[in-house]
């Protein structure tokens, strides 16, 4: 009997040497399906209700795990107390900390902390599995920064792209990178590159933003490196520049592509040397200074028309983040529009109110060309004009109530997602087949009906070769003479 005590005492400490990855989520739902996903992969793995069971098997366990995988909100200690304490011991222990609760915080706080990546819920498990591979087989970046404080959010997103963003600054919460950042207007760009600063190594110092095409290009030079007494009619006194102004800190130059080419070679002479002058200065000056750079326009194709300098754009081009339009986020509106409203009720000193579900639902159908800015442009019109405190679809500013329904520019990929959704359901196992018959059927058709069924053509258009195109036909079993498509029996 003891023998066989102290075998399976044996076998226990060596099934917990063995444990590659731990799981912590008070979420059983969640356990469950991240241990068969280990189990269809081949991975050994152990789970644990809490930060506080994980802490305490790390303390007798023989050897640390290989993966960590761990929720952010939990009962007792946070997902980020665990990744504090176990990077404390374990340096080179790859932790991957998921959330429901997807903000940049959460995002920052986890990679300041030395998380190999941040997964937002709900995730799709074979990404999980990819993640825990990868981080097998790399070790994480590490950082001693502190967990930072909770504060209030100052960018909101849960949408995958923005998720993407999110990730990006948490990465780049250490560096002094040059950033571009490309996005439309209102898309949130100085938010964004005030994020930057805020979350990087030069946070205490100061954060200065300019406007590059607001400014007249007479004064710009003048604007971004100051000048000397008597430099030019006017200067009665030496001015300091946005570039001294920044010092040690971050300089924003928004709409960088509207830069006019003097100044573009200027700029580019402070990025290669670190060296400026002032205007009408002969004393050369250092720039100890992060540039974040912005612009909602095409910088290549700038580029290729002679309107932006090339080395210019590569020096600015070091990383790039794209922020994606509202129509590109629509599951963030009713996240934003609550937001915006109490926001907006606080400015005020009133009640915030309330939006109905049908009236948020007729919100993420509109296209709005101005994006967040014109999104809270709106909230707060409704906070000063919608009579009741429940704003309905009719309470919205007439430009938008009256856009006919069928009329309102829906991305393609929502139809796609509910096509999906219902054959889901319908006929599982033969989704992707039917879906990408489908979807090839009707590149092919709409094609042969601009060339009127001349094949070589349609397959021009659509970048295939001329074979594929005549294959293709063949297996979908379609018609093509005359530039007419259907099933052929």
């Amino acid at each position: 009997m003891g023998g066989k005590a102290n075998m399976a005492h044996q076998n226990s400490a060596y099934t917990d040497a063995m444990n590659i990855v731990w799981i912590v989520d008070d979420d059983r739902s969640i356990r469950w399906v991240l241990e068969k996903a280990m189990d269809r992969e081949n991975i050994e793995h152990r789970s644990f209700a809490s930060a506080n069971e994980a802490l305490e098997a790390l303390e007798a366990a023989p050897q640390p795990p290989k993966v960590m995988l761990s929720d952010i909100r939990m009962p007792g200690e946070s997902g980020l107390t665990l990744l504090h304490r176990v990077k404390e011991r374990f340096p080179q222990l790859p932790v991957i900390i998921m959330t429901a609760y997807s903000d940049l915080e959460s995002a920052v706080s986890a990679f300041r902390g030395g998380a190999f990546e941040y997964l937002p819920k709900p995730f799709d498990v074979d990404q999980a599995v990819a993640l825990v591979r990868r981080a097998f087989e790399q070790s994480p970046q590490q950082t001693n920064a502190a967990e930072e404080a909770a504060v209030a959010p100052e960018i909101l997103g849960q949408a995958p792209s923005m998720q993407e963003v999110f990730r990006a600054i948490g990465r780049l919460s250490q560096s002094h990178a040059t950033v571009m950042i490309n996005g439309e207007s209102g898309t949130g760009k100085e938010l964004v590159a005030r994020a930057l600063h805020r979350h990087s190594p030069r946070k205490d110092a100061p954060f200065i933003a300019i406007n590059t095409a607001a400014i007249p290009r007479d004064l710009l030079e003048s604007e971004l490196f100051g000048h000397e007494r008597g430099a030019f009619t006017g200067a009665s006194a030496q001015r300091r520049g946005r570039f001294e102004q920044a010092a040690d800190g971050t300089l924003f130059l928004d709409e960088i592509g509207d830069m006019p080419p003097e100044l573009q070679t200027r700029l580019l002479r402070v990025l290669s040397d670190g060296n400026f002058y002032r205007v009408g200065g002969h004393q050369p000056l250092r720039a100890n200074v992060r540039v974040i750079a912005a612009t909602h326009q095409d910088l290549e194709e700038r580029v290729r028309q002679g309107l932006f300098r090339e080395d210019l754009f590569h020096r600015l081009n070091v990383i790039r983040l794209r922020l994606p339009p509202l129509r590109e986020r629509r599951e963030d509106i009713p996240l934003l529009v609550r937001h915006f409203l109490q926001r907006s009720a606080v400015d005020l000193g009133i009640e915030a109110k309330r939006i109905s579900d049908a009236a948020l639902k007729y919100l993420q159908t509109l296209p709005f060309p101005g994006n967040i800015r014109q999104l809270e442009n709106l909230c707060h019109w409704l906070t000063v004009m919608a009579p009741g405190q429940i704003i309905e679809t009719a309470d919205l500013p007439p430009e938008l109530r009256g856009r006919p329904a069928l009329e309102t520019p829906t991305h393609w990929t929502a139809g796609l997602g509910l096509e999906a959704d219902r054959l889901l359901a319908a006929t599982p196992g033969e989704v992707f087949a039917r879906l990408t018959h489908e979807f090839e059927r009707t590149l092919i058709c709409r094609a042969l009906a601009v060339t009127g069924g001349r094949r070589i053509e349609a397959a021009q258009l659509l970048g295939i070769g001329r074979n594929t195109i005549t294959r293709k036909i063949q297996e979908l079993g379609m018609d093509a003479q005359q530039g007419v498509c259907m099933r052929l029996p």
